[in-house]
């Protein structure tokens, strides 16, 4: 799918050692690489203004993860891995362009790659700014500050729990809003921000979502069934796998890093996606009645995402890193669109930390 780009941002086609997609950038070619990573239904294009407030001396580079826009749909997500793959990408296209070192920004499930890349790959990052982050322990199918499961087998999390005719339009390329609750313009413009905002640039939006890639292997990937409410357990492929809790693998490792950016998260106060009583979780949902059976809140409550990940940010600064949580007003999801002036301001001085 070809997506406009703004004026003063180069698309590029990059192969790395692991993958070829899409990259934008931004900036002087010398300048300091600040490296966009990008969330779920989405692509690149979410950073693109984002890119070009950058203070001047600094490098914008935001690439298509694997499995969404532009890159090679030949390249599937080993979810057993957990974000290792995603993590792994960043890298390796770090490598490419002969990077040692960036600074690091990453939304929603962006984010969440990122918390698995300072696992894997602290030394390569100046400072780490979150907006709007995934829980380090994925997304559903835990509980409790420490990502306690709910079900040994993740029941509840991954492939599964999709809304299927919301992927089905999504591979459809629906750019309507006659489905309420699963056209993704609908999706978008209730959740990704807070109504009534709606972003200049919506139809790219709308078409960087839709530009996922969707099948059994890719979103939302496959699934197995399972004993455990609400009946489903993750598969082995793509992105909504990934992001299960059984693949989280051990988040104590970000206290035992010799090299610990500096963390800035900025987050808003109306996000229904990531949250403590997340619309998209089947523990609300249950709770709620939408979805039947609901063992109640001992079994499985609401999984507390935005305080799993101060409860893991608390812990990185007891063992010798520091962090910022900022919470935005009469903001949604995606705090770097709905309040530019205000993130940029906290951004960019972020940056000069380093």
């Amino acid at each position: 799918m070809s997506i406009s780009t703004l004026s003063d941002i180069t698309a590029k086609t990059m192969t790395s050692p692991r993958l070829t997609t899409r990259v934008l950038f931004s900036g002087p070619d010398d300048g300091i690489p600040v490296l966009f990573v990008h969330g779920n239904a989405s692509n690149a294009t979410y950073w693109e203004e984002t890119m070009l407030a950058l203070p001047d001396g600094y490098r914008g580079i935001a690439p298509d993860q694997r499995g969404y826009g532009d890159a090679d749909r030949n390249a599937k997500i080993d979810a057993t891995r957990g974000l290792g793959d995603l993590s792994d990408d960043l890298a390796a296209l770090l490598d490419t362009l002969g990077i040692e070192k960036a600074h690091v920004i990453g939304h929603s499930l962006g984010g969440a790659v990122l918390f698995r890349f300072l696992i894997d790959h602290s030394q390569r990052a100046l400072t780490v700014t979150l907006a709007a982050p995934g829980s380090p322990y994925g997304f559903g199918g835990s509980k409790g500050l420490n990502g306690e499961l709910c079900n040994p087998d993740g029941a509840g999390s991954g492939g599964g729990t999709v809304n299927p005719t919301f992927t089905q339009l999504m591979a459809a390329g629906d750019r309507g809003s006659d489905n309420p609750q699963a056209s993704p313009r609908v999706v978008m413009n209730t959740f990704y921000w807070k109504p009534p905002f709606k972003p200049a640039r919506e139809e790219e939006l709308l078409s960087g979502l839709l530009s996922e890639h969707v099948g059994e292997h890719e979103y939302p990937g496959d699934f197995v069934p399972s004993p455990n409410w609400p009946m489903v357990a993750p598969g082995v492929y793509g992105p909504a796998n990934a992001l299960s809790p059984i693949y989280a693998g051990d988040v104590s490792r970000l206290n035992q890093l010799s090299q610990k950016p500096a963390v800035l998260w900025i987050r808003g106060a109306d996000d229904q996606i990531v949250s403590d009583t997340s619309l998209f979780d089947l523990g609300t949902l249950g709770a709620f009645g939408v979805v039947p059976g609901w063992p109640g809140a001992d079994v499985y409550p609401s999984q507390p995402m935005v305080s799993q990940t101060r409860t893991v940010l608390e812990a990185y600064q007891a063992n010798g890193g520091t962090f910022e949580e900022v919470v935005f007003a009469e903001c949604g999801h995606t705090p770097y669109l709905e309040k530019p002036e205000d993130f940029n301001r906290l951004f960019h001085a972020h940056l000069d930390i380093a």
